[in-house]
């Protein structure tokens, strides 16, 4: 279930918040994934930050999609690209 309320906010580019280790995270989700450890992850940039963090599956609980908001991805630039 958490994976297709996931899908669906990648897709559509929507905010979702959750709680997670008793924290309020309202995250744009960019990607589902499998860490190091072998733990279901899904990674994206927390409100109001530039960092992309993973965030494990088994600790997120009370998912809420915000439909009204979208989101452009952040795509870094390696200044030793430029």
């Amino acid at each position: 279930m958490k994976s297709e309320i996931f899908n669906k906010a990648i897709m559509q580019r929507h905010r979702i918040t959750f709680l997670y280790d008793f924290r309020i995270i309202t995250l744009e989700p960019y990607y589902i994934g499998i860490n190091k450890n072998g733990n279901k992850v899904v990674y994206g940039r927390v409100n109001g930050t530039n960092k992309i963090c993973a965030f494990e599956y088994n600790k997120i609980t009370n998912i809420k999609i915000h439909n009204s908001h979208k989101f452009s991805p952040i795509i870094p630039i390696l200044p030793s690209l430029n």
